[in-house]
């Protein structure tokens, strides 16, 4: 933690671990053109990104931001929180962008403020990803920058909030178990796997996040509204559960809807 701590602190120790890993990556893959880079990376026509180093849920990363190709995208008319802590240095470059703020992150509506930022090197950004953003919204050329981040323990999911109103458009799996499974349940109900509902119902039920478990919860409606419905209302019920109100509108939702499901299972209305 020293070492990491040092890197974010004022000076150069950032910068010459960046120009020593990338005069020591240039020369290898000069010496060897058709070698791989031993790490974790991504390209687009935007970004580029080397994960340095990961330990447990903690990632070292150097990302580089095309300033040209981030300026012919459209202005971003949502937002997105994500469970994590992070600390971002400029190492090169300057950027104007926004930190966009949630007061209550996590509600179905959230209250969003904002301030500009202005990212040049040196500059130290340290921020609270569930209820904090970066986006950039202007650039003067090209911008690199050392990310130190951690994702929080638990199965906090990611969520976006339009920036017009603060209204929670979506929401996703916080881990990738989480985030794998939810595919799978996906899939299932793609395939029309009645045979899955039980194992659907079971997940829904079971403790863990509650994006995968109301995504559970409404494949096994969609492939079996019996056993869907009456594990909605055993959720609904359990006023303990994190998804007791949701499940309580949507319950209610579907019985106006479809009145004859109160036949299915022995469940209150209210």
């Amino acid at each position: 933690m020293p070492l990491l701590a040092h890197l974010f602190a004022k000076g150069e120790p950032a910068g010459e671990l960046v120009t020593d890993f990338i005069q020591a990556t240039g020369t290898a893959m000069r010496e060897e053109p058709l070698c791989q880079l031993g790490l974790r990376h991504f390209l687009d026509a935007r970004t580029a990104t080397v994960m340095l180093a990961r330990r447990g849920m903690a990632t070292l990363t150097l990302q580089a931001f095309d300033g040209a190709g981030l300026a012919r995208l459209p202005e971003p008319d949502t937002v997105i929180f994500t469970p994590s802590e992070s600390l971002e240095r400029v190492l090169a470059g300057a950027a104007a962008a926004r930190l966009v703020s949630a007061d209550n992150s996590g509600a179905v509506r959230a209250a969003l403020t904002s301030r500009a930022v202005e990212l040049t090197p040196g500059t130290v950004l340290r921020r609270d990803g569930s209820r904090e953003a970066l986006q950039f919204s202007g650039f003067c050329g090209s911008l690199l920058m050392l990310k130190l981040q951690r994702r929080l323990p638990g199965n906090r999911p990611s969520r976006e909030y339009r920036l017009a109103d603060g209204q929670m458009v979506g929401q996703a799996a916080g881990s990738p178990r989480d985030s794998r499974i939810e595919l799978a349940a996906a899939l299932l109900g793609r395939m029309d796997r009645v045979d899955a509902a039980p194992f659907l119902a079971a997940i829904a039920e079971e403790e863990g996040g509650d994006a995968l478990r109301w995504q559970a919860l409404r494949e096994c409606l969609a492939l079996d509204s019996a056993q869907g419905f009456a594990t909605l209302c055993r959720i609904a019920a359990d006023a303990a559960d994190p998804l007791a109100a949701p499940a309580g509108a949507l319950r209610a939702q579907l019985l106006e809807t479809w009145p004859q499901l109160a036949e299915t299972v022995s469940c209150p209305a209210s």
